[in-house]
């Protein structure tokens, strides 16, 4: 199955056996609900706002609207980050000259891309940013179907732990405030693995989408010193 004929389905939520036919199945994503260029600036925290509206500007015309928001807290604030957007890639030039907060900025949208090779390109620019408002959009890249895209993420993320690094804390931080959507990046992966990879990854444990929620999960139990609950088979 191609990225983005993919990108028209998401997978059954798991079952409590976490494995069998409740993985084999894929549904239709509910009809999206459409964005305005002017509700992007509410996927990032109010005080980026100016320089939301400076990558905004350089952005080239949609082809359509961004659908199917999905809201979650970075820090004590709600941010509302697209499912999709559909904007070609400004050139090279332009993103070059916006300032260092704005193409990350720019990054952080276009891993929202509907192309999923656009999405891994920009993904490679944010997975090594120590910003807080970065992190939901990696988070939301684990959960999606691009096993290049999992492994970028995990290469990205695994030295971690290791060096504590200030954004290590900080993707603790967030799971720890999105309990529930990271439970629903557990079910994805899952199911995911269980449409498309079953046949190459047979057991769980070796799949990358696996070893990646385990880091996250890491991150979460770090942070909060607590441990954290599990929504995978116990294979990870």
């Amino acid at each position: 199955m191609g990225a983005n004929e993919a990108d028209n389905l998401v997978p059954a939520k798991a079952g409590a056996g976490m494995s069998g036919p409740t993985y084999a199945s894929a549904v239709h994503r509910p009809r999206s609900m459409a964005m305005t260029d002017g509700d992007l600036v509410a996927a990032f925290p109010n005080r980026l706002a100016d320089d939301i509206r400076a990558v905004l500007a350089v952005m080239p015309q949609a082809r359509s609207a961004p659908v199917s928001p999905f809201s979650v807290y970075v820090g004590d604030e709600a941010v509302t980050i697209p499912y999709r957007i559909h904007q070609d890639e400004p050139p090279l030039d332009v993103e070059r000259a916006l300032t260092g907060v704005q193409q990350t900025i720019l990054h952080c949208l276009y891993s929202r891309h509907s192309d999923g090779l656009i999405r891994q390109c920009h993904l490679e620019h944010i997975v090594g940013s120590d910003e807080p408002w970065v992190v939901p959009f990696v988070v939301q890249l684990a959960g999606e179907y691009v096993l290049e895209i999992l492994e970028s993420i995990h290469h990205g993320l695994s030295d971690l732990p290791s060096e504590r690094s200030a954004h290590w804390p900080a993707y603790g931080d967030f799971i720890a405030r999105n309990p529930r959507f990271f439970e629903q990046t557990e079910y994805r992966v899952v199911s995911y693995w269980s449409c498309y990879y079953r046949w190459r990854f047979p057991a769980f444990g070796t799949y990358p989408g696996c070893h990646l929620l385990e880091l996250l999960r890491a991150a979460a139990i770090d942070h909060t010193g607590r441990p954290w609950p599990r929504h995978t088979p116990p294979a990870c």
